[in-house]
């Protein structure tokens, strides 16, 4: 039983899952009562991975991203890859909220993996393949307490693992 198992530590978001929780919010917001009357605008980039968030006050602003993560949650994707990254006023009174799509893993992000991988003291070889962690070991039982470990530590990005072999 020589044979080597293996899986892939990602960051990577379902795009249609995102486009399906991002168009239900838009429905939500509109059809929500506070919202009759005041004409929120959802706008999504998607090569830029940016939502941008407009709408009349900064408490209308913050209903309409809560809506956002609280549908993005109900399809499996972590709150952690919507990060709001800036709130501005703009014309007419306004508030914007940029909201950033996080589906990669940085080489920092990479080394922190790497790091929790080797202090488990398991018999497993990480290594960083570009936006992706390989993880390899002979036994899966090894593999699944890594990712246990990875799920339990407190990152500031989201997990996910694929292509378990």
């Amino acid at each position: 039983m020589s044979k080597e198992h293996s899986f892939d530590v990602t960051a990577e978001i379902d795009k249609q899952k995102l486009k399906d929780a991002y168009e239900q919010a838009k429905k939500v917001i509109t059809n929500r009562w506070d919202f009759k009357g005041i004409n929120p605008e959802f706008n999504y980039n998607e090569k830029a991975k940016v939502i941008t968030l407009t709408c009349s006050s900064e408490s209308k602003a913050e209903a309409m991203f809560d809506a956002l993560v609280s549908e993005a949650i109900k399809r499996d994707i972590s709150a952690k890859g919507i990060k709001e990254t800036s709130r501005d006023t703009v014309g007419g009174g306004n508030t914007r909220i940029n909201v950033t799509i996080t589906d990669t893993i940085s080489k920092d992000d990479a080394k922190k993996i790497v790091k929790i991988i080797k202090d488990t003291k398991l018999k497993v070889q990480a290594s960083i393949r570009g936006e992706e962690v390989r993880v390899e070991g002979k036994s899966i039982d090894d593999l699944q307490a890594v990712m246990k470990a990875l799920r339990a530590e407190d990152l500031d990005f989201p997990v996910n693992f694929t292509n378990l072999k």
